[in-house]
């Protein structure tokens, strides 16, 4: 669920001992303590839900877990959960293949614009694109309406890594195989295919994982998968041990995927061993199958945003004085980016010294740093949102749904999402500036504050920032753990949503989609 960072994939050369690399990771090293001790608070606080729930779901035995995880119902939320995976990550392939080599390595008019319009659906939550399609084909409602939303906004996920490796790979091969007399789709299918199948993989598995976490548009098209069956366990019974016994199977279902997605990919080695050229590869004539490709892009773009936004307008223009409640809208709007903002603040404070020693330092304390830090995000929010809950109720009562607690909940989810974006802003930081401050006497701290926080600044803003937007769009942990009394957009979006309530849900998905445009709208210059 966590690519591994580009930025750091350096080739490791023969260096003197205590040198830089040029990555900007030292060899070896203990971290400062000034690092150490934030770093460690942090790693535990990411871990803190997985081993609470853990234990919570034995707190009855293990034979009464064994009962719950046995039963035949828990067989059949298996069985959907994997259906619905398995179909959403075929059409994800098929999609994000296909787009990605049309706007790559063929002469498709307007490339670069379908290649920005091919992502809009990452903006889109899942239960803002399964809001669109049941309010406009209210038949499509189960197992068809949920494949349909969920690919609609997850196949971007395998468009752009197919997209980057294919920019990224030797045109040479392709071109020996079209000089020996292959066609382009014979050359597609036996160079080019096997040289995307790491990126796509690794889409795949994304897609999947976001599959088996996603509450928001399996519960509006009303279709039981684990995400729904632990939130019905939880609300229709006064004993949680059932659904803690449940969020810990769909751990193990995300950790079994990710392994095998990991053993798939084995030893073999699918990069250039020579420095190649440094050219692109040359695009593709399509001749008579220019309409058809333009047609193909305009149909899945079309579906994939324009269709959401024409329901969005239409549900927006049937109400009136009744359904609009501008008041309501817009303190629910001002909730909503208070408590992201805190969620992104306190985030990006728990990643800095991550961040920091991620970059800087090997060996296996950072090791086990980093990777407790990325804990939390591997669960779905449901299940870390009842791990708090189980937590404040037996040691922390004073913060069950208070504020304070669900901030904690968007730490842990996206802790990682901050992480990464501070270790690639200091891996591209030079370490050379840390080893003067340092040799001029300045302690760890000083340096951490006056030399490496400075430099880094821009990309761990671009990290809070992408941490704020997904806070804003966070559905399932805000629903268990929000203060009475207390609506984001995205709770009065699913609640409007489950009472059939479309023209009173619009605004609500009207202006969650516009807040997040903005941060995004922003990170995107950043990158660029």
């Amino acid at each position: 669920m966590h690519p591994t960072d580009p930025l750091a994939q350096t080739d490791p050369a023969v260096r003197p001992t205590g040198a830089t690399s040029p990555a900007g990771r030292s060899r070896a090293g203990r971290p400062p303590a000034a690092l150490l001790v934030p770093a460690a608070v942090a790693a535990v606080f990411a871990l803190l839900p997985l081993g609470y729930l853990a234990i919570r779901s034995l707190e009855r035995g293990p034979a009464f877990a064994w009962d719950v995880i046995a039963d035949e119902r828990t067989a059949q939320l298996l069985g959907r959960s994997m259906g619905l995976a398995a179909v959403v990550v075929a059409a994800c392939l098929v999609l994000g293949v296909s787009l990605a080599w049309l706007t790559a390595r063929t002469a498709l008019p307007g490339a670069r614009a379908w290649s920005v319009l091919v992502t809009l659906p990452l903006a889109v939550p899942s239960y803002v694109a399964g809001f669109a399609w049941l309010s406009a084909f209210p038949d499509l409602a189960g197992f068809a309406g949920a494949a349909v939303a969920l690919t609609l906004v997850s196949f971007p996920y395998v468009y752009l890594p197919v997209t980057a490796a294919l920019r990224g790979t030797d045109p040479a091969q392709e071109e020996v195989s079209r000089s020996l007399g292959h066609g382009p789709l014979k050359t597609f299918l036996r160079v080019t295919l096997p040289q995307l199948r790491p990126a796509a993989a690794g889409g795949a598995v994304l897609v999947a994982l976001y599959v088996f976490s996603d509450f928001g548009a399996v519960s509006l098209m009303r279709y039981d998968t684990f995400t729904r069956g632990i939130y019905t366990s939880y609300r229709a019974s006064f004993d949680r041990t059932p659904a803690a016994a449940l969020s810990v199977v769909l751990v193990v279902m995300t950790i079994a995927l990710v392994a095998a997605e990991a053993r798939t990919r084995g030893r073999a080695g699918h990069a250039r061993t020579g420095t190649g050229t440094a050219r692109p590869a040359v695009t593709l004539a399509l001749g008579r199958w220019q309409l058809p490709a333009l047609g193909w892009c305009a149909a899945v773009t079309g579906t994939a945003v324009l269709t959401p936004l024409a329901t969005l307008g239409y549900w927006l223009a049937a109400g009136n004085s009744a359904t609009w409640d501008p008041d309501r809208l817009a303190d629910t709007a001002a909730t909503t980016l208070g408590v992201a903002a805190a969620g992104a603040a306190l985030t990006t404070l728990l990643a800095l010294p991550v961040g920091v020693i991620a970059a800087r330092h090997r060996g296996r304390t950072a090791t086990l740093l980093e990777h407790s830090a990325y804990a939390g995000h591997a669960l779905p929010g449901i299940t870390v949102a009842l791990s708090l809950v189980f937590f404040a109720v037996r040691y922390a009562e004073p913060l069950y749904q208070e504020l304070p607690l669900l901030v904690c909940a968007y730490a842990v989810l996206f802790l990682p999402v901050a992480v990464a974006g501070t270790r690639a802003a200091v891996l591209q930081s030079p370490p050379v500036l840390e080893d003067v401050a340092r040799s001029l006497g300045r302690s760890p701290l000083k340096v951490l504050r006056e030399v490496t926080v400075p430099l880094a600044a821009p990309g761990v803003a671009a990290g809070a920032a992408l941490t704020f937007v997904v806070c804003m769009k966070e559905l399932p942990a805000t629903l268990l753990l929000r203060p009475t009394g207390m609506d984001t957009l995205a709770t009065r979006l699913w609640t409007e949503t489950g009472t059939g309530s479309f023209a009173a849900a619009a605004p609500y998905a009207a202006a969650l989609i516009l807040l997040a445009a903005v941060p995004s709208y922003f990170l995107g210059r950043h990158r660029t």
